[in-house]
């Protein structure tokens, strides 16, 4: 198989006549089962047992099917060191997994992406309402030492999650009480709701409010500011420096021009007042979590972000993504079934111990999509790509 420059990896296979042709589909699926040492036969159209779906739908009837493709091969630098994946989205967007392969060739040519998840902390708010301000700063007194107890009481509801923080804000005579937790490889939602409702039960019981909620500051599924400047789930960061020849050469792009584009893209985002300053988060990570299993609703806390364009000194770009906000997980939810665990069995991303990897790659594949799209509008080339790529109008 053809290898392309800074890749152990080969090449996606293509077919330049007809790349939705059942041998040119065939041998990808052959190439996924070189690579997974497993064919996947999910994937490929093997039915799941309607069983499975327990606990997930309510009134099953069926699967839906999103068309799914490879893009690749990434090469990662992260926690475990230096690995390459290829990278399976779900999506009906054309033109999207050619346009993040072609964002991951230009990570290679920079010697791969560097991953770090800077913090794992899952936050719930519960909020209790009382008669005055002066009860609720009451109220907020107690918060400290009763910590360690809530604590154990968290402790005995789950043997993945743990409490690690806890402290009360003031909102007038509510008291908003800021809960963080550990949640493992799991998303870990289910778990966090059911410590919050009891640690909040019990600093009622306590202080006698008129009202509780256990989502009170709800910031579920979002976009927020807190989420974005404390961290929810994975806050991971993904950068790299693209040699200048290989931007000119790959995308038809210089770094200068880059970063004057992401500089007015930045001025335009001030003035929606978006805490999204990526360009395409929401499309990347819609398809990855469709492939993977994750809770999709996610993708609109999970998107937020910033993206980042520099000059080198030796004339080349830096480029980073830094999402402060991904839910996902590589246990429990739909991870382990059909589809959605081929998916993350094909990148090293199943079950204990891998939540960390899964992070990683989400943010080096929004840091491959979104270079490639900036620099299809520096080069012109983004309505054309699209037109040619992306003709699915109804007939």
């Amino acid at each position: 198989m053809e290898h392309q420059p800074g890749l152990s990896l080969p090449r996606i296979p293509r077919d330049a006549q007809d790349d939705h042709a059942p041998a040119a589909v065939e041998a990808r699926q052959a190439y996924w089962t070189s690579l997974r040492g497993a064919a996947p036969r999910h994937v490929a159209g093997a039915p799941v047992e309607p069983g499975e779906a327990r606990g997930k739908v309510e009134n099953l009837v069926g699967w839906a099917q999103v068309p799914l493709g490879l893009a690749g091969p990434l090469r990662m630098r992260g926690a475990e060191g230096e690995y390459e994946v290829c990278v399976p989205l779900a999506t009906t967007e054309g033109a999207l997994v050619a346009s993040t392969s072609r964002g991951m060739r230009l990570l290679a040519a920079g010697g791969g992406a560097r991953a770090r998840v800077l913090a794992s902390r899952l936050t719930q708010n519960p909020m209790l309402v009382y008669a005055d301000a002066e009860s609720a700063w009451r109220a907020a007194q107690l918060v400290p030492g009763r910590f360690e107890a809530w604590r154990a009481l968290v402790a005995g509801t789950t043997r993945h999650g743990a409490l690690l923080d806890a402290r009360a804000e003031l909102a007038g005579r509510r008291l908003v009480l800021v809960l963080g937790f550990s949640t493992g490889d799991a998303l870990g939602i289910n778990m966090a709701a059911r410590a919050a409702d009891l640690v909040s039960a019990d600093l009622a019981a306590a202080t006698r409010p008129s009202e509780r909620h256990v989502h009170g500051e709800d910031v579920e599924k979002r976009a927020n500011a807190r989420a974005r400047l404390e961290g929810r789930g994975r806050s991971t960061v993904a950068e790299v420096v693209v040699p200048r020849k290989a931007l000119e050469e790959v995308a038809r792009a210089t770094p200068e021009a880059l970063v004057a584009l992401l500089r007015s893209y930045t001025i335009g985002f001030e003035r929606l007042s978006t805490h999204n300053h990526l360009v395409q988060s929401a499309n990347t990570l819609a398809a990855l979590y469709l492939a993977t299993g994750q809770d999709v609703a996610y993708v609109g806390e999970s998107a937020v972000g910033s993206l980042d364009f520099a000059v080198t000194d030796q004339g080349d770009l830096h480029a980073s993504a830094h999402l402060p906000c991904l839910h996902l997980g590589t246990v429990g939810g739909g991870t382990g079934q059909g589809t959605a665990r081929e998916c993350l069995e094909l990148m090293g991303c199943l079950g204990d111990g891998k939540a960390t990897r899964l992070a990683e790659v989400a943010a080096a594949t929004v840091l491959a999509g979104d270079l490639s799209l900036m620099a299809a509008f520096v080069a012109g080339e983004f309505v054309a790509a699209h037109e040619r790529l992306g003709r699915n109008r109804p007939s």
